[in-house]
């Protein structure tokens, strides 16, 4: 893909770099709170959310560990194993931290409540759910996060560590992504 066919096809920006800082500082802020003087381990679900938890820890001004997890689930229309898969573990023993799951976006919520009851198993001190984007309209579980930076409609986005095919990872901001290139100019 070249960069023309790469830019055509972010549809237009939904929230703006400034708009992410900004509520990750508010959310920072409110963590160094809540959290002072206790155990606290930020944790991605790889791959999307490692940008977001990148900012959110640093915006954090207590300590804090940080951990990562890569998990799959495998629903689709004609098998759905509704296990979760794991393909890269915690290191660190949570039953001896607060954790906070540091995610994307929550869409159908699927694969976060099968990690939420993977984690709870462990007997963290306590478990939260700070989400950067949400996605209501899609919900297929009951799952709900302790605290979402931004509630969008039911559309295709990109940035800020989304992906399409692996790629707009890198765009500082979320956009909607136009699959036919289509974009105004």
């Amino acid at each position: 893909m070249n960069s023309t066919e790469y830019r055509g096809k972010i549809k237009r920006v939904l929230i703006t770099k400034e708009e992410i800082d900004s509520k990750i500082a508010e959310v920072g802020a409110d963590i160094s709170r809540e959290y002072e003087g206790k155990p606290l381990l930020i944790v991605s679900i790889l791959k999307g959310a490692f940008v977001f938890m990148a900012d959110l820890c640093r915006a954090v001004d207590i300590p804090c560990e940080i951990g990562f997890m890569c998990a799959q689930s495998y629903y689709n229309g004609t098998s759905s194993s509704g296990i979760v898969n794991i393909t890269m573990d915690l290191a660190q023993d949570i039953s001896k931290y607060h954790v906070i799951i540091a995610e994307d976006i929550i869409d159908t919520g699927r694969t976060l409540a099968d990690v939420i009851k993977l984690l709870k198993a462990r007997n963290p001190l306590s478990l939260k759910v700070v989400t950067l984007l949400d996605k209501p309209d899609r919900r297929l579980v009951d799952l709900k996060a302790d605290r979402s930076l931004f509630t969008i409609p039911d559309l295709f986005v990109i940035g800020y560590g989304l992906d399409c095919g692996e790629m707009y990872r890198n765009l500082p901001y979320i956009a909607e992504y136009d699959p036919e290139g289509q974009a105004e100019k």
